[in-house]
């Protein structure tokens, strides 16, 4: 199963992950020149080692996430997060013309919740992964 997700994610870094890290990382720069959108870049660049490396990992909600994360995602969603939604979806579209982009289509899609609400999510190992009631 670990040589499997480890070629998934080759073929991902080269059809889609490099580009997909770039625009993040570009993003998270942007957002780090003003003291303000610091905490936007942080959340950039967690998406960007994301996009590089997407097959084994998955997202889960943190728990203590506070109402600073719900106003973080909601400024978050007006600017950046629906047209992030609508470019996870139009790569997938893109991906799924051929039957090996269809893994890579669904890792896409798999990015949305995390390109949607950013705050209050952590990005961990599939192992690791805990269900969302337990603590």
């Amino acid at each position: 199963m670990a040589l499997l997700r480890f070629i998934l994610n080759i073929i991902w870094l080269v059809v889609a992950g490099l580009w997909l890290a770039l625009g993040y990382a570009l993003a998270g720069l942007i957002c780090c020149v003003l003291i303000v959108t610091i905490p936007f870049g942080v959340a950039s660049f967690r998406m960007a080692n994301y996009a590089l490396w997407p097959f084994g990992r998955t997202v889960t909600k943190r728990h203590g996430a506070g109402g600073g994360s719900t106003l973080g995602n909601v400024i978050w969603l007006i600017v950046a997060g629906w047209w992030l939604v609508l470019g996870h979806i139009g790569t997938a579209i893109g991906l799924a013309v051929t039957i090996i982009g269809i893994p890579m289509a669904w890792a896409s899609l798999k990015m949305i919740p995390v390109a949607l609400a950013p705050f209050g999510n952590e990005i961990v190992a599939s192992d690791e992964a805990r269900e969302p009631w337990k603590f």
